[in-house]
């Protein structure tokens, strides 16, 4: 009966703090894309951006992630410099990707002692996506003639702080170099003869929060 009490008790007191080894939640945000059409500022979201994150927080300093992304895309000379503007390209895209990777903490980060927590963080992995892979026409206009799948790897930047037990919020930068220059029509291709600089690849940029539940219970503190 004894071992039993010690038991209850080990149990009640134990259980609520062993609830957060897991993070699904919400990304939303806004989208801006650097390439050989539109302006050249790196971080400038002018499309929204929404999406879906999960997270396995394996150790205090590192987590696994996987994600996913819808982001709209555009870009027009009128806005860049006044080569650009004098040459008068503009484009509308879509990107739809899928990422796996690490993130990785630069202050502990252990959600099972009932403390607020908080830490700016790194992220990085390989990402895949497709988009509407488009070239210059004719009649001097940018045009989507296919969908296509490409790879990207994603440069991420955030800080994220707890809120409450139960979730947590975060705000993150990221930058993706993708593998293709066709996003925005500049690659030489069968629909077009491509312009700009054609050994430069096309960038997107993701800048927003993120707001995830925790759950599940302390992991084992392996090698890994």
């Amino acid at each position: 009966m004894r071992y039993l009490k010690s038991l209850i008790i080990v149990v009640f007191f134990v259980q609520p703090i062993a609830s957060q080894t897991y993070e699904v939640g919400l990304m939303a945000g806004g989208a801006n894309f650097i390439g050989d059409v539109g302006a050249t500022t790196y971080i400038a979201p002018n499309n929204i951006a929404i999406g879906a994150i999960g997270k396995w927080n394996r150790s205090k300093r590192h987590a696994f992630r996987a994600s996913f992304l819808y982001a709209e895309l555009s870009a027009d000379d009128s806005k860049g410099d006044a080569r650009r503007k004098e040459r008068g390209l503009s484009f509308d895209n879509s990107i739809k990707e899928i990422s796996l990777g690490m993130e990785f903490n630069f202050w502990d980060w252990f959600l099972y002692d009932g403390e607020s927590q908080s830490t700016p963080y790194l992220y990085t992995g390989l990402t895949t996506f497709n988009y509407g892979a488009s070239a210059i026409d004719a009649n001097n206009e940018i045009n989507v003639h296919s969908n296509k799948w490409s790879f990207a790897i994603p440069m991420v930047l955030g800080i994220k702080k707890t809120v409450g037990r139960k979730f947590v919020l975060a705000a993150e930068i990221g930058a993706r170099y993708t593998f293709t220059d066709n996003i925005d029509g500049s690659a030489e291709d069968d629909f077009g003869a491509g312009f700009g600089n054609l050994n430069n690849n096309d960038w997107y940029v993701f800048t927003g929060i993120t707001f995830s539940y925790t759950w599940g219970r302390i992991p084992c503190q392996c090698a890994f």
